[in-house]
Parts: structure tokens; sequence; C-alpha cells
């Protein structure tokens, strides 16, 4: 199989189902951003191989599902109004960031000042991986009642789990985190 296709050649692409639109489109914006944001995610993956620290299993197994599921809520918004989704976020989805942002905030030190993103290059790519998950919570707002509710509820709690996620692993790598100076 080849990888192109020679199809996007004049600004438009699929949708699931087949349905051309032109690759401004909102879905289009909206699944993309959020695959940036899984490449990102995998990014700071890959900065952790060498890594060694107490949970860095546990990390790596709940990064896993959640790239997963961040690849699901890209199936979501490239499936237009009306079709059915092969792959949908579920509430299962939204509590597991839930039980792991508990879980990791309650291991690192309380917030006493503003932290700017940065730290560990793991951490510093979560941070960016956080920024760009808002951006895919903006676009997937935008596009409007068509969007699963859980799609926004799960990029809203994304991007916290993200927050979390780069504090705890920058703790776990003794890195100091950086703070706003007033």
């Amino acid at each position: 199989m080849k990888i192109y296709t020679k199809t996007g050649d004049k600004g438009t692409t699929s949708l699931v189902y087949g349905q051309r639109v032109s690759k401004n489109d909102l879905r289009v914006e909206a699944y993309g951003t959020c695959d940036e944001a899984n490449s990102m995610i995998g990014l700071g993956l890959s900065h952790l191989h060498e890594a060694v620290f107490e949970g860095k299993d546990e990390v790596e197994q709940v990064f896993k599902r959640v790239q997963t599921t961040l690849f699901h809520v890209g199936a979501e918004l490239a499936t237009p109004a009306g079709k059915e989704v092969k792959w949908k976020v579920s509430e299962e989805d939204i509590s597991l960031l839930e039980a792991t942002i508990d879980k990791w905030d309650a291991g690192i030190p309380p917030l006493t000042n503003f932290v700017l993103p940065g730290g560990s290059q793991a951490g510093a790519s979560f941070h960016v991986a956080r920024t760009i998950v808002r951006r895919a919570e903006r676009k997937a707002v935008s596009i409007g009642e068509q969007v699963n509710p859980l799609v926004n509820s799960y990029l809203n709690r994304l991007s916290d789990f993200l927050f979390v996620a780069a504090r705890f692993v920058n703790h776990r790598l003794g890195q100091g985190e950086p703070t706003l100076h007033q």
C-alpha cells in the first residue's frame, strides 16, 4: 500500500465514511491537533526510555492507554455528524485520568507558586502536550453540539492530567520545576 494517495493535493481530505472536506475544516483541525498532542506525548515518553525511577512502569502503562484514547478522540472528531462512531470515549477513560491525577498529585509537593513549563525533557514535553490538548479542546468546542460531550470532558481532563504528569515525572527524576518569579 502506498503512503501517498494524491487525493489531498487540492486541499481536501476525507472524514470517516469518505465525506470530502477542506483541510481547514474544524473537524480536521480538531483531530489534527489531537494527533499533534499524541506525537508530543510520544516525544515525552521517548525521553524516559533510559530513565530509572519508582513508578516508571505505571507511567508508561497509563500513557499508552492515554495515547490510545486520544487516537479514539481523533476518530470521533473525524466522524461526521449522524454517522456511527467506531471508537468512543467513555466515562471510564475520564475516570482513569481523574484517578491517576489524584494518585500522582498526592505523591508530589503541593503547589505554592505558579509552575513554569520545563524541568526534564520529558516533563517539558508533557507541558507542551498540555497546551496542544487545550487547543484541541478549543477546536472541538468550536464544532459544537455535533461532538460527543465526553470528548470535550476527556480533553479538558487530559490537560489537567498532563500538567500533573509533567510535575510527577520531574519530581521522580529529581528535576526542579521552574517557578514564576514575582
